[in-house]
């Protein structure tokens, strides 16, 4: 697959009442330019479904109100929805729960927990015309190709969700992630293994990452490489302006676009 391939998006509908399993398989969803919609309960996603005809849904077995099995009977039963490729996400515990799936008018399933690097493909082989990124982000593929040693970001951060959504948004994108979550493990790391980019919350316990950046532009074998600070709250713009004087080249505030980190992050590595 090239970066000129040209297919739509997909407008996916995610129910899942995990708010970690959903915040994570949206945006591992949208960094490949699909457009989501969810959902936290089967009655919520029922509506969801009949209100926008999603081109895919995936959908949680075990759901609070209405469950899984029934949001698929009620989804197959009605004619306008019923070709909607349906995909269960669930841990299979059992001989025959594969069977009990597709008997229940599920089209697939994903296994629990979600594997990053290979969700999205597999969501997309349901999809009746397989949908890739937009035009201007490069797939996993061609990011490789054109990067054949991978290019190494350090993403510290105290938060094992935040890591988890910077590992999951940018490994599908060629990137190799280390992860630290905290500024020693982060300097550690970084000095074993120089990284080509950090990627830094602000606030941490202990040390912040203002403390993390001092220290990485006081080491003159990590100096120059690029500092970017991501964080979810800021103090007016102090943190920014205290961030960017020492030495950081970006300050991304969250929640942000996939694609935007992205492009925020290639920019910083040329």
């Amino acid at each position: 697959m090239t970066p000129d391939t040209k297919k739509r998006m997909a407008r996916i509908l995610v129910i899942e009442d995990n708010s970690t399993n959903l915040e994570l398989m949206s945006y591992l969803l949208k960094a490949f330019g699909h457009e989501v919609l969810t959902a936290m309960d089967g009655d919520e996603g029922l509506q969801s479904v009949r209100r926008t005809s999603p081109d895919l849904v995936i959908c949680d077995v075990q759901l609070p109100r209405v469950g899984g099995f029934e949001v698929a009977a009620q989804l197959k039963a009605n004619p306008a929805l019923r070709s909607i490729p349906l995909i269960a996400v669930t841990a299979l515990a059992m001989v025959g729960d594969r069977d009990k799936l597709l008997a229940g008018g599920f089209d697939g399933y994903i296994s629990k927990p979600i594997d990053p690097e290979k969700f999205v493909p597999e969501v997309e082989k349901f999809l009746r015309s397989s949908p890739t990124t937009p035009e201007n982000i490069e797939t996993e593929s061609s990011f490789r190709h054109a990067n054949p040693n991978r290019v190494s970001i350090l993403v510290v951060d105290n938060s094992p969700v935040n890591l988890s959504l910077a590992q999951s948004t940018l490994e599908p994108f060629g990137y190799q992630v280390v992860i630290a979550h905290s500024v020693i493990e982060g300097l550690e790391a970084a000095r074993k293994n120089r990284p080509d980019l950090i990627l830094s919350d602000v606030h941490m316990p202990q040390e912040s990452g203002f403390d993390f950046i001092r220290d990485v532009k006081a080491d003159p074998q990590l100096r120059d490489v690029p500092f970017v600070f991501i964080s979810s709250t800021v103090w007016g713009d102090s943190d920014q302006n205290t961030g960017l004087a020492l030495g950081a080249a970006k300050f991304i505030m969250r929640p942000v676009d996939p694609a935007d980190l992205i492009r925020e992050i290639e920019e910083c590595l040329k």
